[in-house]
């Protein structure tokens, strides 16, 4: 037993290390980053117009601090955000779930959406603004346009990637295909559709 306990705190240790060594790196490429960019600023390496500088962004940060300007900009990218996140999430599960149902409908609208996901959508922009106005909506539109197919192609495609033998084995039982969804589907991709996601909330980021 006392061995045993050896072992788990030597074990422990060894994590914890790793652990610090992992974060320890991390900060230092952050900060090589960060002091190594200002460098090329100071130096006029870098155009600073379009590239900026760390004590730029923070002396920004600051004046929009002081003006009472930051909480503000900061409220409203997270509202657009939880927004167009929501609304692609609801929808891209709707959509997978309809394509799963019908494999009929998905083979129809399988070329559809690999094409309306390969659009140069930032190029659409222009006419975005022109088809919903210069405002919140325009936004969220860009990023629905940037997330939404994506997302329907990645659910959809693990719903269809489910393994064979579990919904075998409900059919030999006399599971109808509803019961399969709910007891098989959506169990055997919950870790899948949560790192889809983690990946809607980047993409949607992007989009606004």
């Amino acid at each position: 037993m006392s061995n045993f306990s050896l072992e788990h705190k030597a074990f422990l240790r060894k994590r914890k290390k790793e652990k610090i060594i992992v974060i320890s790196f991390q900060i230092l490429i952050l900060l090589v980053f960060i002091i190594g960019w200002e460098l090329l600023a100071k130096f006029n390496l870098i155009n600073t117009f379009l590239l900026s500088s760390p004590s730029l962004v923070l002396n920004t940060l600051v004046n929009l601090f002081t003006d009472n300007d930051l909480f503000i900009h900061i409220g409203i990218t997270l509202y657009e955000t939880i927004v167009s996140f929501l609304i692609v999430t609801i929808i891209s599960l709707l959509i997978s779930t309809f394509l799963w149902f019908s494999k009929r409908l998905a083979n129809i609208l399988d070329p559809y959406l690999t094409v309306l996901n390969s659009l140069p959508k930032v190029a659409l922009g222009p006419l975005i603004i022109i088809w919903v106005g210069a405002s919140t909506n325009s936004i969220i539109f860009m990023a629905l346009l940037i997330s939404l197919f994506l997302s329907i192609i990645n659910v959809y495609h693990d719903f269809k990637e489910t393994d064979q033998n579990y919904i075998t084995l409900l059919k030999s039982l006399g599971a109808n295909k509803y019961q399969i969804f709910m007891k098989v589907v959506i169990p055997y991709n919950l870790s899948n559709i949560i790192n889809n996601l983690k990946i809607n909330v980047s993409m949607c980021y992007i989009g606004l």
